[in-house]
């Protein structure tokens, strides 16, 4: 049987891999106006570094996603699920903190999940995160969540808008979870297996519940909102001031958490109302406890992780258009022997002059008409023939491949020809 790919990862060919580029380049370009450097961090970290960071009762946990392996000396490493525990752990490894603050980084990479397969969502998946580190001023929260929004109008999508909470603190937070789990125990019964689970391991993630009749359960669940400190309340009224100020839409939405222990205070999903049920593009929040959780000082931290493949995926239902993907300029034809010795070198003197380039293969002697047919199946501006009589003239036949226009040019002058036609 022949050998597939693994359930779950995906083939990047290059048709889609114009759209990432295309994105990767939006995404990077955005990141340095806004004052973020990159940072790469390895793929596998020790698998205490999420046991501790993301939390027992995150999802990651509940559903076993996951990718873990057990090493001969008796640790666990583990595939990333997400990146910032990881920034994190680098931010404190490398004496980010004696950095001047806040420290702004980004990473892109892909992170492994063993989840269920579905459109935009793999097991492999790739991600752009930008971080802010050492900085608790709402204002970091709002940077962050601008530049989501600006990559996304960029990118093309059009009908945005931010679904937006407070989650609360550990000063806050417990005495809500008490009080919706009390809430929570008069619809025991109603629930479904998993968000029975849900409200034993972590209560606040039955609030995004999908199941049926959910909607009308949670209706007069309480509100965290009204639980919050003075501390996370001025907070949160201060950032929904500054996206006033910005005159950035949003709506406070109080079924909307994360899914993994270390958010606190700001979460956020960026919508498109345009895509319907499936709105939620990206989701992120504040996360003022994880370099603690981790063993590191008291260090607070905002970001958000945006997911390349589902940007890609909307990008392609929405039919946004992309800028022509390059190609390459000049295809070189000939017809073996001495005029493929002659080809080779001209090929090389024009890639080293930064034309793209393709040189015409052939093992045996092959037609310059099969090749003038691959020169426009590859779609190719000029093809440049070298045969007997060219090679004895010292001469190319350049074919400008848009109305068939030919002319003969010396050897030594193809590079500057083709340079001065394009100028």
């Amino acid at each position: 049987m022949t050998i597939r790919r693994v359930t779950g990862m995906q083939d990047v060919m290059p048709e889609d891999r114009h759209y990432w580029d295309f994105v990767l380049e939006r995404a990077t370009n955005l990141a340095w106006r806004y004052g973020f450097q990159r940072v790469d961090i390895p793929i596998i970290e020790y698998s205490e570094l999420f046991n501790r960071g993301v939390g027992t009762a995150s999802d990651f946990f509940v559903k076993k996603e996951m990718y873990s392996i057990q090493e001969d000396d008796g640790t666990s490493i583990t595939l990333r699920p997400e990146f910032t525990a990881g920034l994190v752990r680098a931010y404190l490894e490398n004496g980010m903190a004696s950095w001047p603050q806040p420290v702004k980084i980004y990473s892109i990479g892909p992170a492994f999940r063993r989840e269920r397969p579905q459109a935009g969502r793999y097991r492999q998946h790739s991600q752009f995160n930008p971080e802010i580190l050492g900085e608790s001023d709402p204002a970091a929260d709002l940077e962050i969540m601008m530049l989501t929004v600006n990559l996304y109008r960029e990118l093309g999508y059009k009908e945005l808008t931010f679904q937006l909470n407070s989650t609360g603190c550990p000063v806050c937070k417990p005495d809500y979870v008490a009080s919706l789990r009390e809430y929570l125990a008069e619809y025991k019964d109603d629930l479904a297996e998993v968000d029975r689970e849900r409200m034993r391991r972590n209560p606040l993630r039955v609030l995004d519940s999908k199941e049926a009749k959910m909607d009308v359960i949670l209706a007069g669940a309480p509100h965290i909102i009204n639980y919050l400190c003075e501390d996370c309340a001025t907070h949160f009224a201060d950032l929904r001031a500054l996206l006033d100020v910005l005159g950035q839409s949003y709506e406070v939405n109080f079924r909307l958490v994360r899914g993994i222990d270390y958010y606190t205070k700001t979460v956020f999903e960026l919508w498109d109302t345009a895509i319907g049920a499936q709105a939620s593009l990206v989701g992120g929040g504040r996360y003022d406890g994880l370099a603690e959780a981790i063993g590191g000082p008291n260090t607070p931290g905002v970001g958000v992780g945006i997911g390349i493949e589902r940007i890609v995926l909307g990008l392609r239902q929405q039919d946004i258009e992309l800028p022509s993907a390059p190609v390459q300029a000049v295809l070189v034809a000939h017809t073996g022997g001495d005029t493929k010795h002659t080809a080779v070198k001209l090929t090389y003197r024009l890639r080293d002059a930064g034309i793209g380039t393709r040189l015409a293969f052939a093992r045996e002697r092959r037609s310059l008409k099969s090749q003038m047919r691959e020169a426009n199946k590859r779609d190719v501006q000029y093809t440049i023939i070298v045969g007997e009589s060219e090679l004895e003239n010292e001469v190319a036949a350049i074919r400008k491949m848009t109305d068939g226009q030919q002319n003969d040019v010396p050897l030594r002058d193809v590079v500057t020809w083709i340079q001065s036609d394009n100028v």
